[in-house]
């Protein structure tokens, strides 16, 4: 037997796995636009910058459903989404908003149903908004909501700290993206998105910045 062949007979069912696999997750990323990041205090703009950019990558590399979401952009005239995150996310059209909290528009929570992912891997400007607000309206529909959190930020240190504090009492798992990352490869031997990972998270991050 393979290596591989083993690898396919102890593989759990990944679309019923408690644990985070390409079949059963989503990621939702809302409001990373620059009027969101400038005023982060949490964490260095670049690196957040860096951080919501591997996380989009993986997102891509297993073909995970994508919900892209901006707020004001035709309504107050802000920019949308970062470029570099654009860039990565070019076939995701971006549902803008006026609702600070997006879960409480029609459009948005069309989309993440339509995706038919239970487990939602969630990002968003500001932690303490923008991401507190949907992910307590979705773990009360019964979603799993997984904050991940070196790719959020909040308007100071605190108030990004409380935003995760609240929504993890709520029932939220908080993930960082090099753990997400490994979670959804799980196993050396699903080959074939290997290299994507070694490069996103080894070659372009981690040894980049050793």
């Amino acid at each position: 037997m393979t290596s591989n062949q083993t690898a396919a007979r102890r593989l759990r069912d990944p679309s019923a796995d408690h644990l985070l696999t390409p079949q059963n997750a989503a990621l939702v990323v809302i409001d990373y636009q620059p009027s969101q990041l400038q005023t982060v205090a949490s964490m260095d703009h670049q690196v957040l910058t860096d951080n919501i950019v591997s996380v989009a990558r993986l997102a891509t590399t297993f073909q995970l459903p994508v919900v892209l979401s901006t707020v004001g952009v035709m309504t107050r005239g802000q920019e949308p989404t970062l470029p570099e995150l654009k860039a990565v996310l070019a076939d995701d059209a971006e549902i803008d908003r006026t609702e600070i909290n997006s879960w409480e528009n029609v459009e948005f929570r069309d989309a993440v149903v339509a995706t038919g992912r239970k487990k939602l891997i969630l990002t968003a400007l500001w932690t303490e908004v923008c991401l507190a607000f949907p992910a307590l309206d979705a773990l009360r529909e019964g979603y799993e909501v997984y904050p991940v959190v070196d790719a959020v930020g909040g308007t100071s240190l605190e108030a990004h700290r409380s935003g995760l504090e609240r929504v993890v009492q709520a029932g939220a798992q908080p993930i960082g993206w090099v753990s997400l990352a490994c979670e959804l490869q799980r196993d050396w031997a699903r080959t074939e998105t290997v290299p994507d990972i070694v490069d996103i998270v080894l070659t372009t991050r981690l040894f980049a910045h050793a």
